[in-house]
Order: structure tokens, then C-alpha cells, then sequence
């Protein structure tokens, strides 16, 4: 499978499975940077992708999948199902703001949905997958705090509009800003998008980076060929 850059995939075996929802590049990022643990949660799973990227780079983890579109359950339990890790993921039909799970999490992960305000995408689905009704960031930081272990940590990928507002709720919900990442997609380019991780945890420094996607001559950037060289095949 190829994500949104047309850069391609390897390990999952799945690959040839996941074409009914594009892999963005967006997810990608979170799957492959994300902290992670022994219990993990992914929150708007979709097609599964960051589940199952997640179970790869954690191979000790057990990782709980939700969405709260019935089409992309059913696409993100066949892809588990079909890959090396599926006695390591399961997929429920849920909002976060109803999950509830029999011991805390030590890492959340959420590519949420984020636009504000705007016209709505033309089907249910996609409505769902990019408008922040669903899950707005105050309830996503309040129930992302609910379910973490003291220690435990949530990550999210953000335009950088929306940065501030994110810590602006994550502080009310008693979580802090601890790692941050903005992404540009060329040097010449303002960045656009944020990787972020928030914790619960006592005396956390924030640690801050500038990132790049891609070279001047619109080849992957080192630290993004690095990043997701467990996934991509060499072009």
C-alpha cells in the first residue's frame, strides 16, 4: 500500500487490504513516532493502520482499537485479522467518551478529527473522520486523562492551528505538553502539522523539534526515512 506522498509500505500483510481507505501521511507519522507501552489505545482507528503499526513496533503490547463508524470496524478488523498481530488487537465500535476498558492505558494515540467550523465533507463517513463534532479536543484530553495510567501518555497529530488550543485543554484536564514535533513538508515551508505528546506526569520538560518530510529535490528527508524505515520499502 502506498500512503498520500506515494511512498510505499512493507512488513504488514495487510498492505494489499487497506485500498478501500488511503493511508495518510498524517497517520503515519503518529504511528511510527507515538510513545508507546504494554496496553496501547487507538482512538479513531479507521482502516487500523496506526493500531497496527503500533502493535509492530510494541511487540509486547495488547492495543485496543476503536472507531464510531460501523465500515471502518469492520475494515480495521479484517486488516488486524489478516496481519501477523492479531491476537494482539482487537476492534470495538465505540466513542471514546464511552470506551471503558478493565485497566488503564499506558499509551493513547489519536489522529483526531479537526476541522472546526468548516463545511462538511460530502458523506457520513468522511463527515466523521475530518469534523471535530465528534470529538472535540476538550472531551478528547478529559477521557484520554480518565483512561491513562498515572505515567501514561497521549499522543496526537494536529494542524498547528490547533496547537494551542490543545494545551489549553489538556492543561484543564490535568496533562501537560511533553514532547512536540512540527512537521514541514519542505525546508522552504512553514510547518503545518504538530506530533504531540501530553502526560499526566510531575516535572516534564518539554522537548521541541522541527521536522522536515522531504528534501529540496522532493525526496524523504533523512529523519523521515529513518522514522518509517520499519515500514516503507526502498523506492
Amino acid at each position: 500500500m502506498k500512503d498520500s506522498k506515494g511512498f510505499e509500505f512493507r512488513q504488514f500483510t495487510v498492505q494489499h487490504n487497506l485500498c478501500a481507505m488511503k493511508v495518510g501521511t498524517d497517520g503515519v507519522l503518529l504511528g511510527a513516532w507515538a510513545e508507546g507501552g504494554r496496553r496501547i489505545l487507538d482512538a479513531g482507528t479507521g482502516s487500523g493502520l496506526i493500531a497496527l503499526m503500533m502493535a509492530q513496533r510494541f511487540a509486547n503490547a495488547w492495543v485496543d482499537a476503536i472507531d464510531i463508524d460501523a465500515g471502518a470496524c469492520e475494515q480495521a478488523t479484517q486488516n488486524a485479522a489478516n496481519s501477523k498481530f492479531a491476537n494482539r488487537i482487537k476492534v470495538c465500535l465505540s466513542k471514546l467518551q464511552q470506551w471503558h476498558a478493565d485497566e488503564p492505558y499506558d499509551s493513547i494515540v489519536c489522529n483526531p478529527p479537526y476541522f472546526v467550523n468548516s463545511l462538511k465533507a460530502g458523506t457520513t463517513e468522511r463527515t466523521l473522520a475530518r469534523h471535530a463534532d465528534s470529538l472535540p479536543l476538550s472531551e478528547l484530553m478529559t477521557h484520554a486523562r480518565r483512561l491513562l495510567t498515572l505515567e501514561g501518555s497521549l499522543n496526537v497529530v494536529l494542524p498547528l492551528q490547533n496547537v494551542s488550543e490543545a494545551c489549553t485543554q489538556a492543561a484543564f484536564a490535568g496533562m501537560r505538553l511533553s514532547r512536540r514535533c512540527d512537521i514541514k513538508t519542505t525546508p522552504a515551508k512553514p510547518a503545518k502539522r504538530s506530533l504531540l505528546t501530553f502526560t499526566a506526569r510531575h516535572f516534564v520538560s518539554t522537548e521541541s523539534v522541527v521536522q522536515t518530510l522531504q528534501d529540496d529535490h522532493g525526496c524523504p528527508s533523512e529523519w523521515y526515512s529513518q522514522l518509517t524505515s520499519e515500514f516503507y520499502l526502498p523506492r
